[in-house]
């Protein structure tokens, strides 16, 4: 679902709020029960305008880019037998259900 950013020019604050594009949010009161958030001492009724927020730009990250960053990225190949696009060294290339030695080592993974 998209992504929109409204004003109240009246209170001055700038909420970003997801639903379907056939609908326009007019008053402030719409804004928040769709936001929810609270209403504060601003009337419902107040009226609210959509400005251009910022583009959000997806950039396809590469397996080895996952890998680097920590993330495990499997691929299911079979019933209950998925590809490890991300297996570190000493890790099982394909995770098997039912069998535990092929699990993702992910405490090598994630740190604090």
């Amino acid at each position: 679902m998209p992504k929109y950013v409204y004003e109240c020019l009246a209170n001055g604050k700038t909420v970003e709020v997801s639903h379907p594009s056939n609908i326009s949010l007019e008053f402030w009161g719409q804004l928040c029960y769709v936001g929810q958030i609270e209403m504060g001492s601003t009337s419902f009724k107040t009226p609210v305008k959509r400005v251009i927020g910022t583009p959000t730009l997806i950039i396809p990250t590469g397996n080895s880019r996952l890998k680097e960053n920590g993330f495990t990225k499997l691929v299911k190949r079979d019933e209950g037998v998925y590809e490890n696009l991300t297996a570190l060294d000493g890790e099982e290339k394909y995770m098997i259900a039912d069998n535990p030695k092929t699990v993702p080592r992910l405490d090598r993974k994630i740190k604090d």
